[in-house]
């Protein structure tokens, strides 16, 4: 018979952690925000009007919360009849980029221009790699463990995506996605020794890379975090603007609103230069508040797919608990200049269309793996 304790165990179970939910529309408030601050003189600069960036920002965090809502209440079982699909979509709109519709920007192609609306299909292809793997390795716990079933077609998606997003070129995102894929194999239960050689092939690639023409880019790039000083009005003039951003912060900041590089100083502080922005009206404080909230989140994350039902769940709130981690970590470090100068978005507070969707439709995926806990 059901005792009153099971009945309450069940209800909470169904309820869902709302920690977590708290969390991302903590964060997700802060950044519409902390965009509006960044963005204020950039938007008056390029349209006459201050609101712009703000208006964007919070259609894209409205969408992304319809999303997750959505996400939240889909039963995350039925996303297994998607997964090859979303991968197919996402190679193709990869392979997109190189005709007629991608648009370059400083010298990249990284997005689709459809007329109405952008694409950015190397935040799209992360959602559906996260899908695909935890869908290919989730109904078999020893799948991982037989190369030629488990890790090699997953290596050879991987390089696939991998050279298709470096040729644009995104360095940034390659790198983010073979952390993704590498971490949730590792999760799935990848032998060590073959996480070691995947690991060297990884570096192989990357000196590959940077020995290649496409390479020049990121050679200029690696020279420049040894030393950003050293051409501080050229190649290293970005992270030069957000050091010293950070710098004039000090420890409680020069207030909301107060920053002095945004002022056209600091390029596009809005998008993945935005923590120093925060660093430099919210000083140290702000930073560890933030940073503290982003711990906190990964934290019941971690906790969501530790207690996950079934392993499908489990490799599906790995996937995302590792994306998130990974990106905000990055971030920080690039803008500290404690890693190479590239771009990553802080997670549900940059300026970003695509990647707030995605991410917030991920969160929502993982509020519907809580949800069913036991």
């Amino acid at each position: 018979m059901e005792t009153l304790k099971d009945r309450e165990k069940q209800k909470k179970r169904a309820e869902g952690d709302f920690l977590m939910a708290a969390l991302v529309l903590a964060l997700s408030l802060f950044g519409v925000v902390m965009v509006f601050s960044a963005s204020y003189y950039t938007s008056l600069s390029k349209f006459g009007y201050a609101y712009e960036y703000l208006k964007q920002d919070a259609m894209w965090v409205g969408l992304g919360w319809v999303a997750f809502l959505f996400f939240a209440h889909l039963d995350y079982h039925f996303l297994k009849l998607i997964a090859w699909p979303a991968l197919g979509a996402g190679i193709v709109l990869l392979l997109l980029i190189f005709t007629p519709l991608g648009v370059t920007l400083n010298n990249a192609t990284r997005w689709l221009n459809f007329g109405f609306f952008t694409v950015m299909p190397g935040e799209v292809i992360k959602f559906s790699l996260i899908l695909w793997i935890a869908t290919f390795l989730g109904n078999d716990p020893e799948k991982i463990r037989r190369p030629k079933d488990g890790m090699i077609p997953i290596v050879a998606v991987l390089g696939l995506v991998t050279v298709l997003i470096v040729k644009q070129p995104n360095m940034s995102t390659a790198g983010i996605i073979v952390i993704l894929v590498v971490g949730m194999m590792f999760v799935a239960g990848l032998r060590l020794y073959w996480l070691v050689g995947l690991g060297g092939l990884g570096i192989a690639g990357f000196i590959g890379i940077l020995l290649s023409p496409k390479g020049a880019y990121m050679l200029q790039r690696v020279h420049t975090f040894f030393d950003p000083f050293e051409d501080e009005l050229g190649s290293g003039y970005q992270v030069v603007q957000s050091l010293l951003a950070l710098g004039s912060g000090g420890v409680t900041g020069v207030g909301l609103g107060k920053s002095i590089q945004k002022a056209l100083y600091l390029p596009e502080p809005m998008n993945d230069f935005i923590t120093a922005i925060i660093g430099e009206e919210l000083g140290l404080i702000g930073l560890i508040l933030m940073i503290m909230v982003y711990i906190l989140l990964i934290w019941r994350c971690c906790r969501i797919a530790l207690r996950a039902r079934d392993y499908y769940g489990m490799l599906l709130a790995s996937g995302v608990t590792i994306l998130l981690g990974t990106q905000v970590i990055l971030n920080i470090a690039v803008v500290s200049a404690s890693f190479f100068p590239t771009g990553v978005v802080l997670p549900f507070i940059t300026l970003g269309g695509n990647a707030t969707l995605i991410f917030l439709s991920l969160m929502g995926i993982l509020f519907n793996i809580s949800k069913q806990i036991d």
